[in-house]
């Protein structure tokens, strides 16, 4: 059994302890002490890291009464010193006792019990059912930071029996015989065996960056203390960058924006008008220089500047002034669009998906026009030639 020095004092940095078993796990040497202040990984929160001996220690799992802690390399003696990278322990503190805090809050304002947790590199975040709203969640945010800022003690007890029965949980223990509670006074309850600070005031500031719909639940995504403060203050100079870049004020930001965004809207569009009408002004340059068949002009084009959307309109206008359509299009991608005329009957689609398979290629559409994609744009001559000939052939 390993004495769990991280339950009676999370503020412990450095302790002397026996080893007292080894072994290797992935490759890496392991080994059990009788006593640890390194948390092991659970409950949502990771693993301290650290060091014993000098030794790094980058990985702590529980098994049952054992603490196992794997090591980046060997220790020989008996007799180690543990020290807790105090960093990142104190991060895990900030982030999951602002999770207690938030959790207790969303049930306490709108009766929404926390379903998950997670605890990330990057940020942390609680699973609710339904849907949250905007103004519930920024309720939720300000209670938890006026407790924050309120410096209530942080109780940790160890209880069972009546005296287990008599404190109003937030979730039901999973675990009998005596459970760990970690008590805010008058705010929360909850059964937890992980490390937290010794007052609210520690967790410094809880921000919550984001909401997202999941199917029937919302993940609220937040940060706490140091991730807080360093996510705001990022914030601040990208809005502040961009006030200045604009010549505006960061209160007059977001509409400084919105305009920008509906001038690019109404630009987009025109522009997408000016090029219709000068695809259509192309299409009538491109019949009048094309060979005919039968009477019906047949159209070859390979083009570098087109995107395929602009590409097929110009595939439509052709089509629209009786002509079959060849076009070969060099963008991203290397595609090629096949149409045919209004009165034709030519099957454009497996036209299209015979060449371009014998080329290493796939495609597919109507009977009226069929669009596919090359593998290769060395390709792509090779494939307009036999598409012409099959066309014309057809015509």
């Amino acid at each position: 059994m390993t004495e769990r020095l991280y339950f009676t004092d999370a503020y412990l940095r450095r302790f002397e302890a026996r080893v007292l078993d080894r072994r290797t796990v992935g490759g890496q040497h392991a080994v059990l002490l009788d006593r640890s202040a390194f948390y092991p990984e659970g409950g949502g929160q990771p693993a301290d890291h650290g060091t014993l001996s000098g030794v790094g220690v980058i990985d702590v799992q529980s098994e049952g009464d054992d603490i196992w802690h794997t090591l980046d390399g060997s220790i020989a003696e008996d007799a180690v010193t543990g020290e807790i990278d105090w960093n990142r322990r104190f991060d895990h503190m900030q982030q999951h006792h602002g999770q207690h805090l938030l959790s207790a809050a969303f049930e306490q304002l709108f009766q929404l019990p926390t379903l998950a947790f997670h605890l990330g590199v990057d940020y942390a975040s609680i699973d609710l059912p339904g849907t949250v709203t905007e103004d519930q969640s920024g309720e939720a945010e300000w209670l938890t930071n006026e407790v924050i800022w309120d410096d209530r003690p942080i109780q940790t007890r160890l209880l069972a029996g009546a005296e287990l029965a008599a404190v109003p949980l937030r979730k039901p223990p999973t675990v009998d015989g005596p459970v760990r509670v970690v008590s805010v006074p008058d705010f929360d309850h909850s059964a937890c065996g992980g490390t937290h600070p010794r007052s609210t005031g520690a967790v410094g500031l809880l921000h919550i960056r984001r909401r997202e719909r999941r199917g029937s639940e919302t993940r609220i995504e937040f940060l706490c203390g140091g991730r807080a403060l360093r996510d705001l203050g990022s914030k601040t100079r990208i809005v502040g960058g961009l006030a200045a870049d604009l010549t505006v004020g960061p209160d007059e930001l977001e509409e400084a924006v919105r305009r920008i965004r509906d001038r690019e809207t109404e630009s987009r569009k025109r522009l997408s008008e000016a090029i219709g009408r000068l695809l259509a002004y192309e299409a009538e340059a491109l019949i009048a220089g094309a060979e005919r068949h039968h009477g019906t002009p047949l159209v070859r084009v390979d083009r570098g500047d087109l995107s395929t959307d602009d590409a097929r309109t110009l595939a439509r206008e052709l089509v629209t002034r009786g002509a079959h359509v060849i076009l070969g299009v060099r963008g991203d991608k290397t595609q090629v669009i096949v149409a045919r005329a209004p009165d034709s009957t030519v099957d454009c689609a497996r036209i299209l998906k015979q060449v371009l398979t014998e080329l290493g290629g796939r495609g597919g559409g109507q009977h009226e026009i069929a669009q596919g994609g090359l593998p290769d744009e060395a390709a792509l001559p090779k494939a307009l030639d036999r598409l012409y000939r099959k066309m014309r052939g057809q015509s």
